[in-house]
């Protein structure tokens, strides 16, 4: 790409802008489901002093180097990657690159399957369709959603081509504008729906659940899910930031921005614990249902506390906001490589998008028709996974935790001070400067290659290793 080309490359037209775009791509469904579920599952509020912990020592550091990286090159992912090679990096670190437009469009094909869910919920929540309704009859509505394959394909293509439509529009006129409106809607029906079930559902329990910290149950199990948690939520490792990155101008401050970016984050999985586990409480059901919470637990809720019409039908619209600013974010990094390469970006979005579909076709059919074929069930680690949870897997437990540790390694061990310097704004040898390096360079890779082998190997492997190593010093 030449210098006059990238010269006219469009950069945010503010920091809030890009903070908001940034926090779209980190706030999805995983902050609205995952942590409340995880959160349930592991005792509340002590597995959220630790998850809080993580973030700072782990997930601002890698925040700020992901956003150093794109910065510096100014280019998609893997032009970026490319051009530090040239600088005399080793080859080896283009694979950050690649991995950064192969999960996004991964993704997309299956998370848009999800976030059509959402988008199908609001009017069956407008409609009332869960007025009195029982578990069974919760149930019976999600699976004939599942089962109807017109229905799926139908509210899965919605989904996947608003977000074209937007990309299609570049970044001034489609991603900046549809993050103007869409994050602090977001923030308003988030804190709408947390006052309205505190004021509803049983208050006092969930300030004990989320505020009140049981660190007896707070075990080495939580811990790693907390851990593991960190990374997912504030899409380390996923592209977005790298691609986000690029558009940056040189003034704006990445250790600030990435301490506002984790900061949000943080803050929307708190309030949609205050919006969720009051009425999960109320209305006698599990904190640690599970991703069935959102879906086929909460709608019963719905029918039964006053004002369930508009209650569900705002969650559903919080919901179907958090998933579009995040497949925004990850149809981007491939539709900028594309633009890097001198292709038009309208016409590969929806070439990028058409890619997507064509995957996610197969994901729906998961639900339905293919929902018998388990394609790696000779892998242990696929063991009883159809199309749709294969995919999920590679992307969520395999690529996004190798590629978060290759960015780590890069940023603690490859990267040079000069680079680190300028983009970071701290002083070599300053006490914010060793704290980052530290991070990137020990802590984080240490870290997620814990992760990594839970993922592979198993939480129990894990623990086991952890008390060998442990008793052997």
């Amino acid at each position: 790409m030449s210098e006059a080309a990238m010269e006219q490359k469009a950069i945010w037209t503010s920091r809030s802008t890009f903070l908001m775009a940034a926090i779209g791509c980190a706030v999805g469904l995983g902050n609205l489901w995952r942590f409340p579920y995880i959160a349930g599952q592991n005792g509340g509020s002590a597995f959220i002093l630790v998850y809080i912990g993580f973030v700072l020592i782990l997930g601002i550091p890698l925040i700020m180097s992901e956003l150093a990286i794109g910065r510096e090159g100014k280019l998609s992912a893997v032009e970026t990657m490319s051009k530090l090679v040239k600088r005399g990096y080793h080859p080896i670190w283009k694979t950050i690159g690649w991995i950064s437009i192969l999960i996004p469009i991964l993704g997309l094909s299956y998370y848009c399957v999800v976030a059509g869910w959402s988008a199908e919920y609001i009017f069956k929540a407008a409609m009332g369709e869960f007025t009195n309704i029982d578990a069974a009859g919760s149930g019976a509505i999600f699976q004939a959603s599942q089962d109807n394959v017109l229905t799926l394909i139908g509210w899965f293509s919605v989904f996947l081509f608003t977000t074209v439509t937007i990309i299609s529009m570049g970044v001034k006129k489609g991603l900046e504008k549809a993050v103007k409106i869409m994050l602090p809607a977001l923030f308003i029906i988030l804190i709408f729906l947390a006052i309205y079930a505190m004021s509803t559902g049983n208050s006092e329990r969930t300030i004990d659940f989320l505020l009140n910290p049981d660190f007896s149950k707070l075990t080495p199990r939580a811990i790693l899910e907390a851990l593991g948690q960190a990374l997912f939520s504030l899409a380390i490792g996923v592209g977005g930031l790298i691609t986000y990155g690029a558009y940056l101008p040189d003034d704006v401050s990445l250790p600030r921005s990435a301490g506002m970016i984790a900061i949000a984050d943080t803050f929307v999985a708190l309030l949609a614990g205050f919006a969720i586990f009051p009425i999960v409480f109320e209305y006698g059901l599990e904190p640690s249902e599970g991703p069935g919470l959102i879906f086929a637990t909460l709608p019963i809720a719905f029918g039964q506390m006053p004002g369930g019409v508009l209650f569900g039908t705002l969650f559903f619209i919080l919901l179907s906001f958090a998933a579009l600013s995040s497949t925004i974010g990850m149809l981007e990094p491939l539709v900028a490589w594309f633009v890097d390469k001198g292709k038009s970006r309208v016409k590969m979005a929806w070439f990028s998008g058409m890619i997507a579909w064509s995957i996610g076709m197969f994901m729906v059919f998961s639900f339905n028709i293919l929902a018998d074929f388990k394609p790696l069930d000779f892998i242990p680690l696929y063991e009883g996974k159809n199309l749709f949870e294969t995919m999920d897997y590679t992307v969520a437990n395999v690529l996004i935790p190798i590629n978060a540790l290759l960015i780590a390694l890069f940023a603690g061990w490859a990267m040079s001070n000069k680079m680190a310097e300028k983009q970071l704004g701290f002083a070599h040898g300053s006490k914010e400067f060793i704290l980052w390096r530290i991070s990137t360079k020990y802590v984080s890779p240490l870290a997620i290659a814990v992760t990594v082998l839970m993922m592979i190997f198993g939480i129990e492997f894990v623990l086991s290793a952890l008390n060998i190593i442990s008793a052997l010093f």
